[in-house]
């Protein structure tokens, strides 16, 4: 690193400038990164241990914002080189230094993060930071660097309204995606500004943070309406509505899934396009918008009917159990993701008040296991492939690849043997009209199954194989070719 005084938010500097190479000085949080190290360190520490929460509180009120960043400091750490940073930052910061201009990174975050922030880059002259007695922020960080380099005596590159304090002393402004609000106070008040924009579009990115490609999986609620041909209109009503509600809850825990394990997602070749991995989406916006989905699931749930919303709650208790524990353990992940399925067809019987196969649910049990153990074997082959190493939030190794494509193997045409029982109960056939189609549907599960591994094997699965369902040529065409069955075995028509 360039030699420079390091310091802190109490610490003193001689300013390292001339008149005519006025200082530059950087603010972290939404700028420098698209993101929030304390927002971050502390969904990763509640991730790991989520009875913390109360004491997270009760040192906020007791040693204030500083007190808290240091708790979460000592016991958090971030990936510092995979951070999302702003590529047009660093290039307005390199500039800089080309100009021989001093340029100090200056962050309300704690100095932990900030002095190793300052290392990998190693770009800066020096660094100002919070530490356990003062939090950097607004008042305090405007105050430190007008002592240091005088008022209209640096430039300062941040982000967000509490900036604004700061530029109100600056020399120049520069804001970075800047809500329109701080823009139009950064015009009146007169001072030279410029404005770097470069976030994709607001709807686009809440999209995919929900994951609206993933209520496909909601799907299965479906199966229960299918299976007893309850096609009356207000069946079809309900069932809907308990689409529409478990995908709501789905996205909420999707969403307080990716805020906990961001950091591990920005090891992931695709996962790290995630919105909160890539900085595309703050955190808190994320993150606020959870209650308010759950409780319009949960009172939608309750007025489709009781019994509905109580496996509804159950199900938002295995998969917030799943988040933050449960996925951490060796093949009770497994299960649990395989439980998580299954309840959708459970969700989608109770919600039309009709009862479904213990084949069908066994069924579902194995075939959901298999397919999440496709998914750990493709994310373990990524790692292995890419020279990683073991994960740190699964309880994997690269070493286990060979028994996991064998359990899935395994469970895979159990499922197929299960579902040819199902469609050989007495119980069922008295349902269809052509019962004996059902059977064709076990060629169809052997071939695609047996397809899904061998191309994991391969290295052409996509991490979750629901997409790959979705996406893939064949698989389509399979899911079509078994619908025709189901309906062939439905349909009142003469067969000669």
């Amino acid at each position: 690193m360039d030699s420079g005084t390091m310091v802190r938010a109490d610490g003193a500097v001689e300013p390292y400038a001339t008149p005519d190479k006025v200082p530059l000085i950087v603010d972290l949080d939404g700028t420098l990164m698209r993101s929030d190290i304390l927002v971050e360190t502390a969904f990763e520490l509640l991730g790991r241990k989520p009875y913390l929460v109360f004491t997270l509180f009760f040192v906020l009120l007791s040693k204030g914002k500083a007190g808290l960043k240091s708790f979460i400091a000592a016991r958090s750490d971030i990936d510092i080189p995979h951070l999302p940073y702003t590529e047009e930052v660093v290039s307005i910061i390199e500039q800089a230094r080309a100009e021989g201009r001093p340029v100090y990174l200056a962050s309300a975050s704690h100095e932990k993060y900030v002095s190793a922030v300052a290392d990998h880059l190693g770009t800066f002259t020096g660094w100002f930071a919070t530490n356990e007695e003062t939090n950097l922020s607004g008042s305090r960080k405007r105050k430190l660097l007008v002592d240091q380099f005088g008022r209209d005596g640096f430039d300062y590159i941040g982000n967000e309204a509490i900036d604004l304090k700061v530029w109100s002393d600056a020399r120049r402004a520069i804001a970075v995606n800047a809500p329109s609000s701080v823009k139009a106070k950064l015009k009146r008040s007169g001072k030279e500004f410029d404005c770097v924009d470069n976030m994709p579009p607001r709807l686009k990115t809440w999209l995919k943070m929900l994951r609206v490609h993933q209520w496909a999986k909601n799907g299965l609620i479906f199966v229960p309406l299918l299976s007893s041909q309850s096609f009356d209109a207000q069946s079809i009503l309900l069932a809907l509505g308990a689409f529409a509600t478990f995908s709501l809850t789905a996205s909420s825990i999707y969403i307080v899934n990716d805020a906990v394990d961001i950091d591990a997602d920005r090891q992931h070749p695709t996962k790290k396009k995630r919105p909160l991995a890539a900085g595309t989406l703050p955190i808190l916006s994320a993150v606020t918008a959870v209650p308010v989905m759950l409780a319009i699931a949960l009172v939608g749930a309750w007025f489709i009917n009781p019994v509905f919303f109580a496996v509804m709650v159950g199900y938002l208790m295995l998969t917030t159990a799943y988040t933050f524990y449960l996925k951490r353990k060796l093949l009770v992940d497994v299960v649990a993701l395989a439980g998580l399925y299954t309840i959708r067809v459970v969700a989608g019987a109770a919600a039309i008040s009709t009862v479904v196969s213990e084949w069908l649910l066994a069924f579902s049990v194995f075939v959901f296991a298999s397919l999440a153990l496709i998914k750990r074997y493709t994310e373990l082959a990524n790692r292995f492939d890419a020279n990683l190493p073991d994960p740190t939030n699964r309880n994997y190794r690269k070493t286990d690849l060979p028994i996991i494509a064998t359990l899935a193997a395994a469970s895979g045409f159990n499922a197929v043997t299960v579902f040819a029982l199902y469609a050989s109960d007495d119980s069922v056939r008295a349902v269809y009209e052509h019962p004996q189609f059902l059977l064709l549907i076990c060629p169809l599960l052997l071939y695609w199954l047996g397809r899904a591994l061998m191309l994991a094997h391969r290295r052409n699965m996509h991490d979750d194989p629901i997409v790959f369902a979705l996406k893939d040529r064949n698989s389509r065409l399979t899911i079509l070719a078994a619908g025709a069955v189901m309906l062939a075995a439905i349909a009142d028509i003469p067969f000669v």
